[in-house]
């Protein structure tokens, strides 16, 4: 059975405190993520790092935030959330249709 793709966006929140990853180390750690999930990126965008308008730990009052939009099967939404939950470098992600 042929499965359609369809577009999404993905907002990410990184956590790279205390670690010598850079951004972009951890981009390409996510970015293998949707490839691997049958996901073909079309466009990655880094927003910058940004502070937090509600602060839920006070020691982390802003992070970088990254927009990746890619297209998948329907079920990579789900699943790379799973999967990103066990990263300790993501500290938020938002999946949304494009």
């Amino acid at each position: 059975m042929n499965q359609t793709n369809r577009n999404y966006r993905a907002t990410l929140i990184i956590d790279n405190r205390g670690e010598e990853n850079s951004v972009e180390q951890i981009i390409d750690e996510v970015k293998n993520e949707i490839t691997s999930l049958q996901g073909e990126i079309s466009n990655v965008e880094d927003l910058g790092k940004r502070d937090f308008v509600r602060v839920t730990d006070r020691k982390l009052v802003g992070a970088p935030y990254v927009q990746i939009t890619y297209s998948a099967p329907g079920n990579a939404p789900a699943d790379l959330k799973a999967r990103l939950r066990l990263n300790h470098h993501i500290y938020r992600i938002f999946i949304q249709s494009a």
